[in-house]
């Protein structure tokens, strides 16, 4: 399942990429209209920040904005950023593939072969889907 975090980040993502070019949005305005916990979302769009996602501007008039064009920013980004991998299991992972203990021979685990295909079709989809196309 989703976590919270990563749907909210997502919902602020759109949020800030509805915004005229160069507007900057704070981050009450952003809790107010998606309904979100202030101090959570202090949270997850520092994480953005540091993801080199968003960017940030302190004091009068500041607030945060896209960093990149939303054409540019692609879910499996957004997801692995806030989420982690993008795989169920971690034995079908790319980029955090750890062997699962319980399993002796991977190529003949059904669970793996099924999880792959998970893997590879959710893939394709968050590969072909910007922070633009949600908007």
């Amino acid at each position: 399942m989703l976590s919270k975090k990563t749907k909210y980040g997502i919902k602020a993502l759109t949020c800030i990429a509805k915004q005229e070019k160069g507007t900057m949005l704070q981050i009450a305005a952003i809790a107010e209209r998606e309904n979100i916990s202030h101090k959570f979302l202090e949270s997850i769009l520092l994480t953005l920040r540091k993801s080199g996602v968003l960017g940030a501007k302190k004091g009068k008039g500041g607030g945060y904005y896209l960093v990149k064009a939303a054409e540019e920013v692609k879910m499996t980004d957004v997801i692995r950023t806030l989420e982690g991998p993008i795989a169920m299991v971690p034995c079908v992972s790319l980029n955090f593939y750890e062997k699962c203990d319980d399993c002796p021979d991977e190529n003949a685990c059904a669970v793996h072969k099924l999880m792959i295909q998970v893997r590879d079709n959710t893939l394709k989809v968050l590969r072909n889907t910007t922070l633009a196309d949600l908007v």
